[in-house]
């Protein structure tokens, strides 16, 4: 008997979890229920097993679902290091790969196997353990004929077994015995990973492991072309309501995919998750922190109140059906204040919620027709899943995008170029830029979109981007002027099975100046968050004694503000009724760069009665000023009487 034969223990008694299953699918990843499961696949080497399995793990974990892949080399490593190739040794391989996967898949995960687990009696086996412990199991086997899986030889060891240098290697000379009654056969000879993905992602959706909204990266709200002519019959003589530019553009975002998963503009608990947490929580966790609404006024809305649907209409034309409306009001200041940090209306976007309508119309979208504009430049307008096909047919294993208002200038063009350069470094072969011109409303003094796109034609011409691996595509979305808080461009959506990573976005600074920065503020420094620190993790414990402030200066900022600059590495208590929006480090030439969240932590309180807490982050080389800007709430006035507002600083202690 060899050392690692199971022989079975005595005198042990198994433990019960004081954690339920569904307790625990609360708190394991972003989308609530438990979804714990293994995934075994199964086939010969080179079949695509590793692949297909590395690749699951990444498009679930991208979509929030808590995953882990176990692969057969990697187990060998470690775990299963003292087993060898025998009939034994490789059954006892399985039996201890079907236990892990079983504590992974009790934990909440969905683990996905790697193994050529090649007789059926150990794959049998590996199922009665999930089946004992409750959990689901399905056998994947991971079909292509040996000749394909021998062309696939990059360790050669088909060679070796062909050359009589390595025994017992299924597929040559010991049998792989196939799957009878497999969940899912996946033919990697003639599927490609992203549809073999795919197949596995629909399996696990129909057993209500993969919520619904995961299938399909983009949802578009067009009409299907076999409804359209009953779909537009209806339109012509349903009620209808008639839009705005703004509002159109808003009804190409939405129709495009852009939004997904949202199905049309946003009903009223849509609406207040995004306001109030910068998420959609209807499905799990979902970024979006710009509300996508319908304005309209008190008559329509009395009008149109009851209607099971109603039709859009813009310049006399109908372009789509809003079904199932739901009508709320539209308060316009708590929209501002969530979304700008301040509700002046000389901050232009900020004029116009303002003077739109008081009630809000949400509901199911359908689009009759892709939104053109017929200005030259609709070629331009890809969607996301053309933006896919683009990156497929370019052979692009990562994008990078970079979105923004204004014509290409210097400095953004040295990010991308070193963006590209970092990627091929880390060994990306084709990295690919989204360069996203801003294609909807701006601000009249910006520039015109037809001459943006014509300068980035000449950055191309003239190649200072590689025209070769670059793909230039408008992003019909409008202009909020909102800072951070608008970057919601869904990558994932456009990359398809690429992998990502944004460069950023050009976005303003505040436009609304209601007072002149003070002392000390540079107008570059005025840069609003108001949605940053609600994702920060809280301040660290280890603190030091309390110590004399090194406060460097304060000034008025635009609007009810302060700007304060600290040293690098403090540790601040701000008064009760403050909140912070923004946080900059100046170096010492003057520069302003706003930190990650991932440096720095804080603890905001909003009540009346307690404190705001942050953590100022050390410098890498020396202590450098640190500029905050904070609004003060409950209408407490911004002024000289707010500075002398007790507050306690202290030196953190790893500086």
């Amino acid at each position: 008997m060899s050392s690692h034969e199971h022989t079975g223990s005595t005198n042990v008694v198994y433990q019960a979890h004081h954690v339920s299953r569904s307790k625990r699918g609360q708190v394991v990843g972003t989308r609530g229920g438990f979804r714990g499961c293994t995934v075994w696949l199964t086939g010969l080497s080179g079949a695509g097993k590793t692949t297909i399995g590395f690749a699951l793990e990444e498009y679930l974990v991208a979509h929030g679902i808590p995953c882990y892949s176990l692969d057969g080399d990697n187990v060998r490593h470690g775990l299963n290091k003292n087993l060898g190739f025998s009939a034994q040794d490789r059954e006892e391989n399985i039996r201890r790969i079907a236990e892990v996967a079983r504590l992974f898949a009790d934990a909440g995960l969905v683990c996905i196997t790697s193994f050529i687990s090649p007789f059926t009696k150990d794959r049998r086996n590996a199922r009665k353990i999930h089946e004992a412990a409750g959990l689901p199991f399905f056998e994947i086997f991971v079909d292509a004929p040996l000749n394909i899986c021998e062309s696939r030889d990059v360790k050669g060891l088909y060679k070796k077994a062909r050359a009589g240098e390595i025994k017992g290697f299924t597929g040559i000379d010991s049998e792989y015995e196939k799957p009878e009654a497999p969940e899912l056969v996946l033919k990697t000879n003639v599927a490609s990973v992203s549809e073999c993905i795919q197949q596995v992602v629909e399996l696990l959706q129909a057993q209500n492991i993969v919520p619904q909204g995961s299938v399909k990266d983009v949802l578009e709200l067009f009409v299907p072309e076999d409804k359209l002519s009953s779909v537009r019959a209806e339109a012509e003589k349903l009620p209808a309501v008639e839009i705005t530019k703004l509002d159109l553009q808003w009804v190409q975002v939405l129709s495009e995919g852009w939004a997904t998963p949202l199905t049309g503009f946003m009903r009223e608990a849509e609406y207040l998750q995004v306001l109030h947490f910068g998420t959609l929580l209807n499905d799990g966790v979902v970024n979006l922190s710009i509300p996508i609404v319908l304005p309209v006024s008190a008559e329509d809305k009395q009008r149109l109140e009851g209607s099971e649907a109603l039709a859009l209409s813009f310049q006399g034309r109908r372009v789509a059906v809003l079904r199932s409306p739901e009508f709320f009001a539209h308060r316009k200041e708590e929209r501002c204040a969530r979304v700008w940090g301040t509700a002046c209306p000389r901050h232009p976007h900020i004029q116009m919620v303002m003077e739109s309508g008081d009630w809000l119309v949400g509901g199911d979208l359908q689009v009759l027709e892709r939104i053109k504009w017929n200005d030259g430049l609709d070629q331009y307008r890809l969607t996301p899943l053309a933006l896919k096909q683009k990156f497929r047919e370019m052979n692009a294993d990562a994008v990078f995008a970079f979105q923004l208002r204004n014509p290409v200038h210097n400095g953004h063009a040295l990010l991308m170029q070193d963006t590209r350069r970092q990627l091929l470094e880390r060994g990306y072969k084709n990295p690919v830029l989204l360069l996203h011109p801003l294609g909807g409303w701006t601000k009249d003094d910006d520039v015109p979109l037809e001459w943006r796109m014509k300068q980035h034609a000449a950055v191309l011409e003239e190649q200072v981007l590689d025209p070769k691996s670059t793909i230039v595509a408008i992003f019909p979305s409008p202009m909020l002027y909102a800072g951070p808080t608008e970057v919601t461009q869904p990558l994932a959506a456009q990359q398809g099975e690429a992998g990502g990573l944004s460069v950023g976005a050009a976005l303003p600074p505040c436009l609304c100046s209601c007072e002149s920065p003070g002392k000390g503020a540079g107008a570059a420094s005025w840069l609003l968050a108001p949605r940053a620190v609600s994702l920060l993790q809280r301040l660290p414990t280890e603190l030091g004694s309390i110590s004399s402030p090194p406060l460097l200066g304060w000034g008025e900022g635009p609007g009810t503000g302060l700007a304060f600059f600290w040293q690098a590495g403090t540790f601040v208590c701000l008064p009760p009724g403050i909140s912070l929006l923004s946080l900059n480090q100046r170096d010492e030439r003057g520069r302003c760069r706003t930190f990650p969240s991932a440096c720095w932590g804080a603890a905001l309180g909003h009540t009346e009665n307690s404190n705001c807490h942050l953590c100022l982050p050390p410098d890498q080389t020396q202590p450098c000023g640190v500029f905050i800007f904070f609004s003060v709430r409950d209408g407490i006035k911004c002024s000289g009487d707010a500075v002398r507002v007790r507050t306690q600083m202290f030196i953190n202690s790893y500086l």
